[in-house]
This record gives C-alpha cells, structure tokens and sequence, in this order.
C-alpha cells in the first residue's frame, strides 16, 4: 500500500465550506497539511461550472479533493432535475480535466449512491453500479456524478492520471443543512420534530410510509475515510464508504422522535414519494484497501447532530 505523504502539499477542496468540507479540512490537518496550504474555493468567486475558473482554482496545488455539489432531498430532485445534472456534471468534468492539464497529484472525486440502480441487491456492491438505471427521482443528479467515475477511469488509462472515487452513504451531522426545501432526511426529521415540539404539536406529517431503508455515514467518519482514502488508495475502482448498517425509516423517525423526548402521533402522507427502496452499502473494500471502517454509531452520531441543531436553530 502506496502513502501519499501531505507534508508539504498544497491541497484544493471544493465545498471545503460545507459541514462535510470543515470536518474534511480538520482530517487533513490531523495528517499534516498545513492550514495555509489548505485553499477553499468560495462559489460567490470561484464558478466551478467554467472551465476557466476551474483552471484557475487547481493552478499549483499537488492535491484535489471534489466535495462541491448542487443536492438536496427527493423536494429539490423533483423541482430541479435540469440543473441538478448541469451543475454536478460541469462542475465535475472540468475540474478533472483542469487539475489533469495541470499536473495535480492526486484528485479525490467524492460521488453519490445516488448513482447506483433502483434496484440493487442489497448491500450495495461497487460492481453493480452499472447493472440498471438509478431512481427516478435522483437519476439526474446520480448519472451527472457517475460520469465521474467513468471520466477519472478514461484519464487513468489514457494518461495516468491518479484519480479515485469514493461514493459515501446518506451523509449527516453537525452544521448539516436543516433547510426543509433542500435538507436530507436527518436534518429535516430533526427540524421538523424540533419545530413541532415548539409548537406545541401533538402530531408530525412524515412523506411515504416509512418502509424504505437507509444507512447513514456521521460526517466526521465519512471525512476520515475521504482522507484515507486519498492516502492509501490508488485505483480505478470506486469504494463504498459507509457503515453497513440500515434502518427503516420508520424506525428512523421514531429514533429520532425518541432521543428529542418527543412523544407525538406520527402521519405518514403515502401519497409522498418514497425514493429507492432500501439503501445500505458493502464496505468490504474500503477495509481491505485502505484500512476505513466508521467508528460512531447512528444513536451516538444523531445525540450530536440533534444537539448541534438545538443549539443553532435556523
């Protein structure tokens, strides 16, 4: 196993602003990057959807770590499925192909499960990413980011250039985005609990019926696993990062329901989209290439996720 040694490296992270990005930006400290070697594209500035601005945001850096994304939940997916693909694929592709002319080192492209097909024998494996077409309500934004992999896998073989994909699980914590018209399941079922407990509320609207299931990666372990892997892993191959434990959603909400003291009658509106059926990945690669395995568990990471919020409501 190859070490991409950080010490001296000047690395990029797009969406290093994000609540995934600071806990990414905190690994790479832990391995030895210098906070000043660190650069954050802002998008107020810098429009990774020009390949000029691309060209510019990886002109000298040794390390390229692709966490930008346009994403949200089922909501933004049906409203905007235009820009979610236009978006995520500019973005994605001209800044492989910037960072490549450039000469970067090493390019870490973080994609989405998302990509994989409706219908995936569960658990997830990386070689079933191609054996159907992704769910509806996310293909857009799955197929954008799955041009990706198959990009960075064009320019291994053409040029050598040392590019990996990771495809973490439904991502969650501190600092997530509680916004209802774009926010993930976690953060939303969160707000919304926080919200009804404000009101006064004795019951809480739920979308579908809560039988899919879901796994759920805590932001910091999922940062971890993005680090390592652009430490130790040098392939062509995409690696699942996860935990490969799923719940139903269902049981989600009353776990959550659960640790904010929250004893209210729950209204699941089946007329709501439910999105993929069940959703719950193989990590075995990630363990055996490059040594990754989550280290806290959905009660825990949820105790903090849900104490952040109470302390940042929005």
């Amino acid at each position: 196993m190859t070490q991409l040694n950080f010490e001296g490296k000047k690395v990029l992270v797009t969406g290093g602003a994000g609540f995934l990005g600071k806990q990414v930006i905190a690994q790479l400290e832990k391995a030895g990057v210098k906070s000043e070697n660190i650069t954050i594209p802002r998008s107020k500035t810098s429009d990774l959807r020009s390949l000029e601005q691309c060209e510019a945001a990886v002109k000298g850096q040794d390390v390229v770590i692709h966490l930008a994304a346009h994403v949200g939940g089922i909501g933004l997916n049906r409203e905007k499925p235009a820009e979610l693909f236009y978006d995520n694929l500019m973005m994605g592709t001209q800044l492989i192909h910037a960072a490549y002319l450039a000469g970067v080192q090493k390019f870490v492209c973080v994609g989405t499960i998302c990509a994989y097909p409706k219908f995936t024998p569960v658990p997830f494996k990386e070689d079933d990413l191609w054996n159907g077409y992704p769910e509806e309500t996310n293909a857009p934004y799955g197929i954008a980011k799955k041009a990706l992999l198959v990009q960075l896998q064009s320019y291994r073989q053409q040029y050598g250039f040392d590019g990996i994909y990771l495809l973490p699980v439904n991502l969650y914590g501190p600092e997530d985005n509680f916004n209802p018209a774009s926010s993930h399941v976690i953060p939303a079922l969160i707000r919304k609990v926080y919200e009804a407990q404000q009101q006064g509320a004795t019951q809480l609207a739920v979308w579908g019926d809560g039988s899919p299931t879901r796994e759920f990666l805590f932001s910091e372990d999922a940062a971890r696993g993005i680090v390592q892997g652009a430490q130790f892993y040098d392939d062509a191959e995409p690696v699942n990062l996860g935990t490969g434990y799923e719940i139903t959603i269902r049981d989600l909400v009353e776990l959550i329901s659960r640790l904010m003291d929250f004893d209210g009658e729950l209204i699941w509106e089946t007329e709501q989209p439910n999105g993929q059926p069940r959703r719950c990945l193989d990590t075995t690669r990630a363990k055996e290439t490059f040594g990754f395995t989550a280290q806290v568990g959905l009660e825990e990471g949820l105790r903090r996720t849900i104490e952040w919020y109470r302390q940042h409501p929005d």
